[in-house]
């Protein structure tokens, strides 16, 4: 059974006050359209995860732009000027987690696993309010996994099924983010027929995608 929806479909999976996980590195491998579909629902109070905010007119940067985040869980702010000062006004919460250490708290959270240890951090502010363990007289904090209600994947090739397959550098984060999240959906760049792609290739598995957005040509 195909799983390539309209983008009416999508209209009322968005709920206020929702964590999403969205891939994506400044832009690149982001689902532009299915930002479009969650800027058109409205959900506000949103909690999003994901690299970056990107900019202010590209990706999760539209949707800190258009007053609908109260949470960003990130590696870095720095190109969406935006961000920064609704943290400094104190009208957004921004959690700042290494790089690493953020994608490896979704592959956690992916996986089932308690947690993650560290040395990344130990000795900065990173540390403040997390455990530290102590392996072989080696400090490490301990860093929990993330999950998230819904996922947005941008696929470069996805079969009907799901089966998707991301080219070059826009793989980034979305293979993890698709594994840590209780719904998934996948904007496709094409769409091929189930079973012709080459498994070798496939980078997600279509058992864990829930819908398929056509992207539009």
């Amino acid at each position: 059974m195909s799983k390539v929806v309209s983008l009416e479909t999508l209209k009322n999976l968005f709920k206020d006050d929702m964590t999403i996980m969205i891939g994506g590195f400044l832009g690149c491998g982001t689902g532009e359209i299915l930002i479009d579909s969650l800027i058109e629902s409205g959900a506000k109070n949103l909690t999003i995860i994901g690299n970056d905010t990107s900019f202010v007119d590209k990706g999760i940067g539209r949707l800190i732009v258009n007053n609908q985040v109260k949470k960003v869980i990130a590696s870095h702010i720095g190109t969406n000027a935006e961000t920064g000062r609704l943290m400094n006004e104190g009208k957004l919460e921004v959690e700042l987690s290494p790089q690493g250490t953020l994608i490896e708290r979704v592959r956690a959270g992916g996986f089932g696993l308690g947690g993650i240890l560290t040395p990344t951090g130990v000795g900065t502010l990173v540390e403040e309010n997390k455990e530290k363990i102590t392996v072989d007289d080696k400090e490490y904090l301990l860093e929990l996994p993330l999950r998230a209600d819904i996922a947005l994947v941008k696929g470069s090739l996805v079969d009907t099924f799901g089966n998707t397959v991301y080219k070059g550098t826009t793989k980034n984060f979305n293979p993890m983010i698709a594994m840590a999240s209780d719904l998934v959906i996948v904007e496709a760049e094409e769409v091929v027929e189930a079973g012709s792609l080459d498994k070798e290739m496939i980078m997600t598995p279509g058992v864990v995608v829930d819908y398929i957005i056509k992207e539009a040509k």
